[in-house]
């Protein structure tokens, strides 16, 4: 009798723990099917907050296939081939202040210097006009179409070469350094990470230190950031996107980045036209900004944010490099000139998710920022 019980106490367990493991088997596999909106999705939302960014740059080792000849050269090589030490005796006005001058007051002349425009077939970006041209790159991904100019122009200034160019270096050491660097996303109407064909993405100005490990020098997911609602304004925009296999897409919208560098410089860059392409994970986004460079903003960044003394550190010469990039332009051209005022470019960047914190009059209104008018046909 009493092995009978036994018995049936133990079918009973067994059937138990079955059943058991049944319903753990569909826990998880609903979990799975839920866990294309995980837990730091909130309302449909989620933010990012940028950790790194620079201009892409294919590289190939010691540039032979991009830089067939050679490196170019900056402002030190070329001071000293314009005025040699030949005993001719020149003023101070008439050559390191002209020099100087020539940065801030940049014209197309034609210069005694070879500049070395990038080659090879291959860079990063996006294609932004919807065509394949001659000009154009394929991706390193097999991607046709990569419109990115500015790539020609930087591709063979050693500053802007990773890792030890000076502008890769320490436009990410400086962006980290100050909070006025602190550019944020929002992803909204999000239903998954994965596939979802319908998300608004709006920008802000973020006011907070990024959150790091204990070493400092990693920086994890979590963090808050609340928005710069009052001198921010101008680095709000709106882009209207899709998720396609884990991957954000959007389309085009006017962008302005935050982008000090050297001893925090207060200076932006400028996009008329800028997409993004970011594989989305709940923690981290990392990919591509794409779109069209404003030339003067360019310009104007790089001269604020360097002097000829940093531009040293790697060959930068903006005079040559200002002329280059006006050579290569490709987008928006001057109503009345007809020049190009814009030049298409990529940047490659990394975010970590953070909680997006909005002015108490937002949240209450349900505002969203609206979307800066677009900007005249490339």
């Amino acid at each position: 009798m009493e092995k009978s019980v036994c018995i049936k106490w133990f079918a009973a367990g067994t059937f138990a723990a079955v059943a058991a493991l049944a319903i753990g088997a569909g826990s998880a596999t609903a979990e799975t099917a839920a866990s294309d909106t995980p837990a730091v999705i909130r309302d449909g939302r989620i933010g990012y907050v940028l950790t790194h960014r620079y201009w892409a740059v294919h590289q190939t080792p010691e540039g032979k296939v991009e830089c067939t000849k050679g490196y170019n050269d900056g402002p030190r090589e070329q001071f000293k081939q314009l005025f040699p030490e030949d005993g001719t005796k020149r003023t101070l006005v008439d050559t390191q202040l002209m020099r100087e001058a020539r940065q801030w007051f940049p014209d197309t002349s034609e210069e005694p210097f070879t500049f070395k425009d990038a080659g090879g077939n291959v860079s990063y970006g996006m294609n932004l006009d919807g065509k394949v041209k001659a000009t154009d790159f394929t991706g390193p991904d097999g991607a046709k179409g990569i419109d990115n100019q500015l790539y020609r122009a930087i591709g063979c200034i050693s500053n802007y070469r990773a890792p030890e160019g000076t502008v890769y270096h320490f436009e990410n050491e400086f962006m980290r350094r100050y909070n006025s660097n602190r550019f944020l996303i929002e992803l909204s109407g999000v239903d998954s990470l994965v596939n979802d064909n319908d998300v608004t993405v709006n920008s802000y100005r973020g006011l907070d230190p990024l959150l790091t490990d204990a070493t400092g020098q990693s920086f994890i997911a979590g963090g808050t950031q609340r928005i710069d609602a009052r001198f921010g304004k101008e680095i709000m925009s709106t882009f209207k996107g899709k998720i396609v296999d884990g991957v954000l897409i959007t389309e085009g919208s006017p962008l302005v980045i935050p982008a000090s560098a050297t001893f925090g410089t207060s200076t932006q860059h400028h996009f008329k036209e800028a997409r993004f392409q970011l594989k989305l994970t709940p923690e981290r986004a990392e990919g591509v900004i794409a779109g069209y460079v404003d030339v003067q903003a360019f310009n104007n960044h790089l001269n604020t944010s360097w002097s000829t003394h940093h531009q040293s550190y790697g060959q930068l010469s903006a005079p040559s490099l200002y002329r280059a990039i006006r050579r290569l332009a490709d987008g928006y051209p001057d109503p009345k000139t007809g020049q190009m005022t814009a030049i298409s470019g990529a940047m490659s960047v990394k975010f970590v998710q953070v909680y997006v914190d909005h002015p108490p009059q937002q949240v209450a209104a349900g505002e969203t920022p609206a979307a800066p008018a677009q900007q005249a046909s490339r």
